[in-house]
């Protein structure tokens, strides 16, 4: 069953930087390790509204937890614990099962 991984963080004083997510990209070295069971990855900004969205499509379930317990998820502890002001938590994340993949 494929599912669908959703994280928005808000645009705080319009500030479009992707300093963080390049950060994390770098850190996970997906040229060189590709990632079990994800179907696709893709992070932008809606200006409409107001966040930076991430949205994933992963094969099944247990891979996605797999990548964010062993690799994303410790990153993400990194990031948060430097103490940088723009490292906030996503303002909304959502997980669910999709009901169809078209590839």
């Amino acid at each position: 069953m494929a599912i669908a991984f959703v994280q928005e963080f808000e645009i705080v004083d319009g500030d479009t930087s992707t300093k963080n997510y390049d950060s994390v990209v770098e850190k996970l070295n997906l040229g060189s390790d590709p990632i079990p069971g994800l179907v696709v990855h893709t992070a932008g900004f809606d200006h409409d509204g107001g966040v930076f969205r991430i949205f994933d499509v992963w094969d099944d379930p247990d891979a996605a937890k797999r990548f964010y317990e062993e690799k994303l998820g410790p990153i993400i502890e990194e990031l948060m614990a430097s103490g940088d002001p723009s490292a906030r938590p996503p303002r909304h994340e959502a997980t669910y099962e999709l009901h169809d993949v078209i590839h």
